[in-house]
């Protein structure tokens, strides 16, 4: 008897007879949206530029190359070994210009002293146009301070608890006390062309008495707050009106001193300008007690916009004058101005 065959593993078996299940409808897009295309995918942000590097203004520039000739780079060098040469030589020569001729002749013998001097003098650097030119470089300070000076503006004051004690910086030898018996002011250079001569006392009786604390300041590098006591200078200028014309005072210590003891009267030039300021005195007293001859008794210049220097102690002789008087420091080096 045949055997039917029985279907192998590999074959699908016929599907069971009975009714099937419709097919689902396909889904049916809303009305409306027949027409539309499918979304695109979302579009990736582009990336932000990087941000400019600065350089720092004191950065080494990046290095580049070049391409010189043999030959430039030879007249280059020659060009400037020259112009080093005449540079040196120049400097040199301007050096030995501005050299003192005590200076000179420690430096060199004479005859090559005589060989710069005369090349100097044949380029037109004589010895009038050098000690023209210290005088311009030694001024050229004072005319800044002078330029910036302000009759309206005040240096500063302190408190009562601040002076403290001055030195005695006495230019030579303090005087004795022996000139203050028979010390007068002459005051000459006046609108009526009369001389006076007028006693410590009679200054006080006229003139009101003013009082200040404001730093006196040397040339040597030290200051000290002071505590003043005396006159305004603008004071006596109006009591004694100076000649039409006048811009200068002429300040004298007869009584000063050198090292030795011997009589080396001492001078200063003020300018009227600097006199009449609020703050210029005629200064009488010290900590509240008249002056000592260690401080310019009976009558000395207190004006602290100027050095120390300025600072006339003693004071015997007072005039005015036109043309700017002559200053014992500025005859030996330093400048005429001396403001601060």
């Amino acid at each position: 008897m045949d055997t039917p065959e029985r279907p192998r593993e590999d074959e699908a078996a016929p599907a069971a007879a009975g009714p099937r299940e419709p097919a689902a409808p396909a889904a049916t897009p809303p009305p409306g949206d027949e027409a539309r295309e499918p979304a695109a995918p979302a579009a990736k942000p582009a990336a932000a530029a990087p941000a400019p590097v600065r350089r720092s203004p004191f950065a080494e520039p990046p290095e580049t190359v070049e391409s010189v000739p043999r030959r430039a780079l030879d007249a280059r060098s020659r060009r400037d070994f020259l112009l080093f040469a005449l540079g040196a030589l120049a400097a040199g020569l301007g050096s030995w210009w501005l050299l003192p001729d005590r200076t000179r002749s420690r430096l060199l013998p004479q005859a090559g002293h005589d060989v710069l001097d005369t090349f100097a003098a044949r380029v037109g650097l004589t010895r009038e146009r050098r000690e023209a030119a210290l005088n311009h470089a030694l001024t050229f300070d004072d005319d800044v301070a002078e330029a910036l000076y302000s009759r309206d503006r005040r240096v500063r004051t302190y408190e009562r608890s601040v002076p403290g004690a001055l030195r005695n910086n006495y230019n030579g030898r303090t005087p004795g006390p022996e000139y203050l018996a028979s010390w007068r002011l002459r005051l000459s250079g006046l609108a009526d062309g009369t001389t006076r001569e007028l006693t410590a006392g009679e200054i006080l009786a006229r003139l009101p008495f003013r009082e200040q604390r404001t730093r006196l300041v040397c040339v040597e590098g030290w200051s000290c707050v002071a505590w003043w006591g005396g006159v305004r200078f603008a004071d006596l200028l109006a009591a004694y009106p100076p000649a039409p014309g006048a811009r200068w005072a002429s300040m004298r210590s007869a009584v000063n001193l050198d090292y030795r003891g011997n009589p080396d009267p001492y001078y200063v030039s003020l300018d009227l300008e600097t006199a009449r300021h609020t703050q210029t005195l005629l200064a009488t007293h010290l900590d509240g007690r008249p002056l000592t001859v260690a401080h310019g008794a009976p009558l000395r210049l207190v004006a602290p916009m100027k050095l120390g220097l300025k600072n006339i102690k003693a004071l015997t002789g007072l005039e005015y004058t036109t043309a700017e008087p002559r200053d014992y420091w500025a005859e030996r080096g330093y400048s005429k101005y001396d403001g601060l």
